[in-house]
């Protein structure tokens, strides 16, 4: 999609649902945040329910698995996509947009979550990039390092280990 059909159909989706609101509801019950619908229905998820409830202007969506924190930080995604998620790109070894790569450079607790809750709302293009972040993170290690970066506990003996890389020898043979 060339900058020129992206931009027709962002103003397409902003003059279709520019007056209509959606509340969504964090999963304490009650941080409620007011977004336009064009936005809010970045998430296949919330745009499946608005669609089978009626699309009524207020109606209140609630996202039981969805803290109040990552409910902002998702929203802040969809803002800056202002209602057009940007295509999955088909290289998965492209490196990630500078904005995308700083909105992911988080705390890996909050990466974490913020990746099931995109996987939670089906918002493709930010689970994507947020799985890309982690990729990037473990690519060129060793899993021993990966153990390390990630406080993963090996519960291989040694033994067991080197049965392992024994049986996948092949991995590492060019």
């Amino acid at each position: 999609m060339s900058s020129e059909e992206a931009q027709q159909v962002k103003s397409e989706v902003k003059q279709e649902h520019s007056t209509k609101t959606v509340v969504l509801v964090a999963s304490d019950g009650e941080t409620k945040f007011t977004v336009p619908s064009h936005i809010a229905k970045m998430s296949k998820a919330v745009a499946n329910m608005l669609e089978d409830l009626g699309d009524e202007d207020g109606m209140e969506i609630p996202l039981a698995s969805v803290s109040a924190v990552m409910l902002n930080k998702i929203l802040e995604y969809c803002t800056h996509y202002d209602g057009v998620l940007p295509p999955i790109k088909e290289d998965k070894f492209a490196d990630l947009e500078p904005w995308d790569k700083e909105f992911c450079n988080l705390d890996q607790a909050v990466l974490f979550e913020l990746i099931l809750a995109a996987n939670f709302l089906d918002i493709k293009p930010l689970l994507e990039i947020g799985c890309k972040t982690i990729a990037d993170m473990i690519k060129g290690k060793t899993p021993e390092e990966i153990r390390k970066h990630f406080n993963i506990v090996n519960d291989f003996t040694p033994e067991e280990e080197a049965e392992i890389i024994k049986e996948n020898n092949w991995i590492n043979e060019n």
